[in-house]
């Protein structure tokens, strides 16, 4: 594996892999890798010659600076698990590398309505910081494919409204979240729950299984109500739980029973905050 630090250099090195007709796979990541990450690597590598990942913990996404001051950082164990995985290249910048004209002024994006529910809602600014260094990162690398989790539903949603808005030819592949054997969907954020928390953990996405089995068609909100009852009984302090379509996002209160939905949730344990979402097919 090849580690860059710089922009330039690694462009150089990617334009000689696609002067000779190589095809290069994109992962970027915020560190603190676990069996998702490496998930979403493999399958890149099955599907283009080189395969890169990036590892920055991107400042300007952070609304809560504690947040960003607590996020996980495990690089030694990270770098061994792309060895071990067989990535080609890792891109490690700087901050300054990122944003060499600092971090005030950066470009907005108009991602319309996405950034104003859910996670929008309750993280302002969010993903805004997302645009920002996802442009960066995709003008960097310039991949024919990036690969991204389904687990973040709605940031794949921004990063599609990205590619539309700046034309980057990268196609975007949204990968099936990857869970834990009691369900709890993996993150980076796990290695920050309590030994107590991470038993009680796997409930947010129990309770968004029970409404998979459960919907019906109809009203939504004595579901969605008995479903936040259920984590704030076992601890959480929801954020949101709700049900959206599942291709615009537009949050629901009825169902018809045909259109295809996602179930999503954000809730906290004790200072830890975790998300989860679950695709609902229609009753066809």
């Amino acid at each position: 594996m090849i580690l860059f630090k710089q922009a330039a250099s690694l462009q150089q090195y990617l334009q000689s892999i696609r002067q000779e007709g190589g095809s290069i796979g994109f992962v970027p990541t915020m560190g603190a890798l676990h069996k998702g990450h490496l998930s979403l690597l493999e399958t890149a590598g099955k599907e283009n010659s080189h395969v890169i990942c990036s590892i920055f913990v991107n400042p300007t996404q952070f609304n809560d600076p504690a947040d960003f001051e607590k996020y996980p950082i495990t690089l030694e164990k990270d770098i061994e698990l792309l060895e071990q995985e067989g990535v080609d290249l890792l891109f490690l910048p700087s901050v300054l590398e990122i944003y060499p004209n600092g971090t005030r002024n950066l470009p907005t994006y108009d991602i319309g309505f996405l950034e104003t529910i859910l996670e929008g809602q309750y993280r302002p600014g969010h993903f805004q910081g997302v645009c920002q260094v996802m442009h960066r990162l995709l003008d960097i690398v310039q991949a024919e494919n990036l690969y991204m989790g389904q687990k973040d539903y709605q940031q794949c949603m921004v990063v599609g409204r990205l590619l539309q808005l700046t034309g980057i030819n990268t196609r975007l592949h949204t990968c099936a979240t990857l869970r834990e054997p009691d369900g709890l969907a993996m993150s980076s954020r796990n290695a920050r729950l309590s030994l107590s928390q991470r038993q009680t953990a796997f409930t947010i996405s129990d309770v968004l299984k029970n409404i998979q089995a459960t919907i019906q068609p109809g009203p939504l909100s004595s579901l969605l109500e008995s479903s936040k009852q259920k984590l704030e009984l076992a601890g959480f302090k929801v954020d949101y739980i709700a049900l959206a379509n599942a291709r615009t996002l537009e949050l629901k209160e009825n169902w018809d029973g045909m259109e295809q939905l996602v179930t999503l949730a954000a809730a906290y344990l004790g200072e830890v905050r975790l998300i989860d979402n679950m695709l609902i097919q229609s009753e066809k």
